[in-house]
C-alpha cells in the first residue's frame, strides 16, 4: 500500500497532522514523521500521550485524515513532497505492539493504530 517515496518521507523529519471528528468541530494533533512506525501489514502505529479530544472522537467516529510530508524527499515536480491518507482509527493499551512501542516510546500511555484506506501523494 505504501510506495517508496512514502517510505522515504517517513523516514526525514516533517509534522504529521491528524483530523479527527465526532459530532462537534474536527480536531487537529500533530506528531512528528519519526514518531510513525509502518507495520507489516500497511498499518501506522503513532504513540500517544495527550490525544484526549483525539480520544473522545474516536469514540463517537473512527475515521480520521492524515497528512505528513518532507522537504527533504524529491515530490511530483521538486523538492519536497507530501501525502494525504484516509482511513480508521483506534487507540489501544495493551499487546505485544503496544509493549514494542512503549519500550522505544516510554512517554506514551496509548498507541494510536490507523488503518490507511487511501494513500495519495499531493506534491
Amino acid at each position: 500500500m505504501f510506495s517508496e517515496t512514502f517510505l522515504e518521507v517517513v523516514k526525514n523529519e516533517g509534522v504529521v497532522s491528524i483530523v479527527t471528528w465526532g459530532s462537534g468541530e474536527p480536531h487537529i494533533v500533530n506528531t512528528w514523521n519519526s514518531y510513525l512506525a509502518i507495520t507489516d501489514d500497511s498499518r501506522i502505529l503513532i504513540p500517544a500521550a495527550g490525544m484526549t479530544s483525539t480520544e473522545a472522537d474516536l469514540a463517537v467516529n473512527s475515521r480520521v485524515k492524515v497528512t505528513l510530508g518532507s522537504k527533504n524527499v524529491q515530490g511530483l515536480f521538486a523538492m519536497g513532497t507530501g501525502f494525504r491518507l484516509e482511513g480508521t482509527a483506534r487507540l489501544f493499551a495493551e499487546g505485544a505492539e503496544y509493549e514494542m512501542m512503549k519500550e522505544k516510546y516510554p512517554f506514551l500511555t496509548r498507541v494510536l493504530e490507523i488503518k490507511p484506506e487511501l494513500v495519495k501523494q499531493t506534491v
